[in-house]
């Protein structure tokens, strides 16, 4: 299973760069592709079983909310929409000079074999385009 992790730091507060993270859509003014809630958390709205749909025109993969730790760590798995076998998010927050320092970490197994390092190639470019959406969010 390929897998990468990507640390930055948004310069804003750890609850606010959380909030950011756990309500997926809150970032869709900053993507090129939207977040649209298919079915809320257990108890919360974005929390624990959420499960929002990523992409455009009603097509794309559905991300699930695993676990979060208020405003420490936030988890996710894909379970519909994407060949593989499997793929997690596990993003971790801390405070740090300047704002919160953001660890993003994405595993997937694709259907297919593809070899290791391409597919963390193809994870950095998934997790990039986060971190820098949250940048614009905060910076607004």
């Amino acid at each position: 299973m390929a897998s990468t992790t990507i640390d930055t730091v948004i310069a804003a507060p750890r609850d606010v760069v959380y909030k950011l993270f756990t309500e997926r859509d809150s970032l869709n003014g900053h993507l090129p592709i939207r977040f649209t809630l298919k079915k809320p958390g257990d108890t919360d709205r974005t929390g624990v079983g959420a499960q929002f749909l990523v992409g455009l025109g009603g097509v794309g993969i559905t991300e699930e909310t695993t676990a979060l730790v208020p405003g420490e760590r936030m988890e996710y798995k894909v379970v519909a929409g994407a060949p593989v076998r499997r793929h997690i998010g596990v993003i971790t927050f801390a405070d740090a000079p300047g704002g919160t320092l953001v660890s993003y970490r994405m595993e997937s197994e694709p259907k297919i074999p593809v070899p290791d390092r391409i597919t963390e190639l193809a994870l950095r470019g998934l997790i990039n385009p986060f971190l820098s959406a949250a940048k614009k969010a905060v910076a607004k």
